[in-house]
């Protein structure tokens, strides 16, 4: 979800002052991929307090041919959480609540989790709370971010003794301001954010269909063409901050100058400590990283189609911002480029080379592979690229001797920014020592090719109510097994073998668990983001499995064949239905079949249900249609996971 400047741009910075320059042509040929038919990106330049670029390429709408201008509203991804945590800093100078207050203060409904998760622990990824995005990926359509987070039992980890990058963390800071100062989030960061700094443009809101006529729609490319990608409803969390470059480099200039206060300033640019005393690059929101280039204050952010990063080079008082409407890109490499327009460039550093040119020759092809944790069993994989050691998710070794390696750099994502020293103390097991002088043993992972009696051991259903979901394990031909939803469409995963008991997709990891008979109880699934989600096995089915010919369940796309009743004339339902102020449902008639296609979402063909219901095809939507004394449709009430709204027709 964030990447950071990269080292070698950085690398670039100089240590003379930076002075203001027209560098206009410069900028339009770094964004000359944009034109007048593609999404795009716009990018903004302050230095010494003063914008001196702010220019916007591509479309902001491919469909209605509508351009990318000053005014155009993005979804800033994960940026917002300086935001966040700013709000979470007012509240404590205002002494409404302290850093050092137990979550569980303000949000009783959760579990204890047999640690004290600080409210400070929220906003440096400190405390161990499981990220959102990957749990609603398991979890029903449809499924509250919020409940989602509450229902969780366990922590990753005990909060500070781990870095680990939590959007779900900063959703459950956002609902602690909302229940401490008694207003939403959205009108606290207007009236003590946004207001008072001069941001007229920003706002936060539910989704960027909620933003307003400026807001630009997100995209993916698709072919030739481009299809609406964006996070919507649900699955955009809490809700997003939208905003304009303009404002993005207000805020960045209003931290440079302290406009926030001198104590909410100094808190947000604070580096995190882990309980062993371990300083760490990421601050409040913000990663303040020490570059041989100089300070560099930024976050990344992405949404869908949505990316941006903003940041400062403090000792040349540089501020950049550049945010784009597609995927994919990346907004970080570009203001790298943006930034090194305005930095005159110096040699760049050796550290890499010398590293290497020091390290003795070693053939590393055969010590790759994948290795388990002896104590958590957490999974490592390491690759050999280029006669070069590299842990996946993590950072390239460097060869100290034959068996002892170090990293190149530290990196934050891999045992939070740990200095370690890694030794083979066999092919088989391989020992960290961290900085500090504590040792982690890990152990390759045993090759295992299952017989049948072992996937049928373990092919089944699981629930899981920390998610609030069943799935299916379903063996496959290859000794693979498939993970998949079992009461509706959804995401399935094919998992490989990759020792007993054990299966993996890329991180992701089901470990199978058995009662002393052996028979399999349940299943763990975890991947970098969350760990330890546990499934317990359901009864077995008493009808008929899958592949009869009669199939316990009808299947909804054959109920236009055989309806339980009459359907309303077709035509008279089509038309525009308002979601929300901005946001449409638009039901449209093609070739005798209806369709409902949401602003900035996927067309689905509507198959009749009985009298004027319709369910959209995949989805756990239906829509009855309320008809006027001439047949035609006059709103439709839409249902989803127990949920109903009616959509009034418009046109």
């Amino acid at each position: 979800m964030f990447r950071l400047i990269s080292f070698l741009i950085i690398a670039l910075l100089v240590s003379t002052p930076a002075y203001a320059q027209d560098k206009s042509t410069e900028i339009d040929t770094i964004f000359s991929f944009a034109t007048t038919e593609t999404p795009g990106c716009a990018a903004g330049v302050s230095q010494n307090g003063k914008v001196v670029v702010n220019r916007s390429y591509g479309l902001a709408n491919v469909e209605r041919k509508l351009p990318l201008t000053q005014n155009s509203l993005f979804d800033i991804g994960s940026t917002q959480k300086q935001f966040t945590a700013a709000a979470v800093l007012i509240l404590v100078e205002d002494k409404r609540l302290s850093l050092s207050d137990d979550i569980r203060k303000y949000l009783p409904e959760l579990p204890d989790y047999g640690h004290k998760v600080t409210v400070d622990n929220l906003i440096t990824h400190t405390g161990g709370i499981r990220d959102w995005i990957p749990l609603m990926m398991l979890a029903p359509e449809g499924s509250d971010v919020m409940q989602l987070l509450l229902r969780q039992r366990e922590l990753n980890f005990a909060p500070g003794e781990e870095w680990s990058y939590s959007n779900g963390g900063f959703e459950l800071a956002k609902e602690i301001v909302a229940r401490v100062s008694g207003i939403s989030f959205a009108e606290f960061a207007r009236k003590r954010l946004f207001e008072p700094l001069g941001m007229k443009s920003s706002a936060y809101v539910r989704d960027i269909m909620h933003g307003g006529a400026n807001s630009a729609l997100g995209y993916q490319k698709d072919g030739p063409g481009w299809k609406p990608f964006m996070r919507l409803g649900n699955n955009r969390g809490g809700g997003a901050v939208v905003s304009t470059v303009g404002d993005l480099l207000i805020w960045n200039d209003a931290l440079a100058s302290a406009k926030l206060g001198k104590f909410v300033t100094e808190k947000l640019h604070e580096q995190t400590k882990l309980n062993n005393g371990r300083k760490l690059k990421y601050a409040r929101g913000l990663f303040v990283d020490h570059t041989p280039g100089g300070l560099v204050v930024s976050h990344s952010g992405e949404a869908a189609g949505f990316s941006t990063w903003m940041g400062r080079v403090p000792k040349h008082r540089l501020s950049v911002v550049v945010t784009c409407n597609f995927d994919p890109v990346s907004a970080t490499a570009l203001a790298g480029r943006v930034a090194d327009t305005y930095l005159p460039p110096v040699s760049r550093t050796v550290e890499d080379s010398v590293a290497k040119a020091d390290a003795p020759s070693v053939n590393v092809t055969s010590m790759a592979g994948l290795f388990f944790n002896e104590r958590t069993g957490e999974p490592m994989r390491l690759l050999a690229e280029d006669g070069t050691l590299r842990i996946a998710t993590g950072p390239p070794l460097v060869a100290i001797s034959p068996e002892r390696f170090r990293p190149l750099r530290a990196d934050i994502r891999f045992r939070s920014q740990d200095e370690f020293e890694m030794t083979f103390l066999s092919k088989e097991q391989i020992e960290f020592k961290s900085m500090e002088g504590q040792t982690t043993r890990y152990r390759r992972a045993q090759a295992f090719t299952p017989a049948a009696a072992d996937l049928q051991s373990v092919q089944g259903r699981y629930e899981s109510k920390e998610i609030g979901t069943v799935f299916e394990i379903v063996p496959e031909t290859n000794n693979n097994i498939v993970m998949r939803p079992a009461n509706s469409a959804g995401r399935s995963l094919n998992l490989t073998p990759v020792e007993r008991d054990t299966y993996m997709l890329s991180m992701m990891i089901v470990r199978f668990r058995r009662d002393a008979s052996g028979k399999v109880t349940g299943f763990n699934y975890g991947n970098p983001l969350m760990r330890n989600i546990s499934f317990t096995r359901l009864a077995d089915r008493t009808t008929a499995p899958e592949t009869s010919t009669a199939p316990a369940t009808k299947d909804p796309a054959a109920a236009s064949a055989s309806p339980t009743s009459e359907a309303p004339r077709l035509e008279g339902l089509t038309g525009e239905y308002e979601l929300s102020p901005g946001r449409l449902l638009v039901i449209t008639l093609e070739d005798g079949v209806l369709h409902g296609q949401p602003s900035g979402g996927e067309k689905r063909k509507l198959v009749h249900v009985s009298a004027a219901t319709f369910s959209a095809a995949d989805t756990p939507i239906t829509l009855t249609f309320t008809l006027g004394a001439d047949g035609r449709a006059t709103a439709v009430v839409m249902r989803q996971n127990g949920r109903e709204r009616t959509l009034t027709k418009i046109r």
